[in-house]
């Protein structure tokens, strides 16, 4: 019996020293696959280009002010350009070679000529003077410059901006400022004078995708491309977002693969699917088949706010179909463009318009309503006889046409 319990312990022991050790080794992508190039940035070749274009040519700005919505690279590019201005052997294409001693130094994290300042934590005017007492010491070790990044900078009160603004107006030769904030209406307009404005992008969900498509290459997973697709768009533009939605989408996945179907039902996505069913009701004038899909999408958890203003995207997507010059207006794999080409083709563009007019009435007024759920249902029979208006419309414009000849 006791010989028994100490196998049992050692088995335990052993499991949870290998839990342990995987749980130890694993790194989440948004760090693991972080860029430390500027080729390895996604989405932002405008704000690359010409940060690679100012180092060449060596008219470096001594303030930066990095600005937009979050995950889309600010922080990311400021470490990338600290590294680039000290790099000792840059390539030919403007990049840092990794392989100097500023670059090692950096890349472990102990470089003394970059400084990294959190204004959400350190936003006091002792804070920005400390600050100011190091800008007094030159670079280390050979280096051309010392930077500084100051991330979230709108976080500084007025009287650390006030503090800070005689350095960032007259700092030394060798001081490069790096600020970087997701909202620049909140930084003092005497501040932003001083600085060259960089306004970063939103990430489009092709660009995620493919990021991810690479990342899934890497790390051995298979993935469907509207899987990708889908957390694309559902991270609004933030790589970052997207990067953390596909480190859970695997860890629910099995067998290491993703699929488009699993990953809308973990992210709670309507599937496109329904809006394709709740269409075809429409131009069959099946008000039945309309109001029991709603009832089915209801059941499964999904709101119906939600569900409305994807009717309305839907809707738009098929008008944006009808057109050849604004099909590339439509973010979906090429799959899924085929679908939506092929309802595109069976309604009227008056059809379409109507419906999304009628859809966007809903949503207007469903948060004023006192039955949300009947709201929906009188709007999805009014689409369902929509068909029916435009006949008894064209009947009623060839009695005119007939009575006034």
């Amino acid at each position: 019996m006791l010989l028994s319990l100490l196998a049992q312990a050692r088995n335990i022991a052993f499991i949870y020293a290998l839990v342990g050790k995987n749980m130890e080794n694993f790194v989440v992508s948004a760090r693991k696959y972080r860029p430390s190039t500027f080729d390895a940035v996604v989405g932002q070749a405008h704000i690359t280009d010409t940060l690679k274009n100012a180092i060449r040519s060596k008219q470096l700005a001594q303030a930066f002010l990095f600005c937009g919505p979050r995950g889309v690279g600010k922080t990311t590019c400021a470490r990338i350009l600290a590294k680039t201005i000290n790099c000792e052997n840059l390539t030919t294409d403007i990049e840092p070679c990794n392989e100097c001693g500023s670059c090692k130094t950096f890349n472990t994290g102990n470089s003394l000529n970059i400084n990294e300042l959190d204004a959400a934590s350190n936003n006091s005017v002792e804070d920005i003077r400390n600050l100011i007492e190091q800008v007094r010491y030159p670079p280390q070790g050979g280096a051309k410059k010392k930077v500084y990044i100051i991330d979230e900078v709108h976080m500084l009160s007025n009287q650390a901006f006030n503090a800070f603004l005689k350095t960032l107006e007259e700092p030394p030769s060798y001081a490069i400022f790096i600020l970087a904030t997701t909202e620049k209406h909140k930084i003092i307009p005497t501040i932003l004078s001083r600085c060259q404005i960089f306004d970063f992008n939103r990430i489009q969900p092709k660009d995620v995708a493919h990021h991810l498509e690479k990342i899934a290459q890497k790390e051995g997973i298979e993935a469907e491309q509207e899987a990708l697709q889908l957390i694309g768009m559902k991270a609004d533009g933030a790589l970052r977002d997207a990067l953390s939605m596909f480190d859970l989408m695997v860890t629910f996945s099995q067998n290491r693969k993703l699929e488009y179907k699993s990953v809308a039902e973990n992210l709670n996505i309507l599937d496109y699917d329904y809006y394709f069913k709740v269409v075809d009701s429409f131009l069959a004038e099946d008000r039945s088949a309309a109001l029991l899909l709603f009832d089915e999408i209801l059941r499964k958890g999904f709101d119906g706010h939600h569900f409305i203003l994807g009717l309305c995207k839907h809707l738009r997507d098929l008008l944006v179909c009808q057109d050849a010059t604004t099909l590339t207006l439509l973010e979906v794999s090429d799959t899924i463009r085929k679908k939506y080409q092929q309802q595109a083709q069976a309604a009227t563009p008056s059809f379409l318009l109507s419906a999304l007019s009628l859809a966007s009435s809903c949503e207007q007024g469903y948060k004023n309503s006192k039955d949300q759920r009947l709201q929906i249902e009188i709007a999805l029979l009014k689409l369902a006889s929509l068909k029916q208006v435009f006949s008894v419309q064209s009947l009623l414009d060839d009695v005119k046409k007939k009575v006034s000849s």
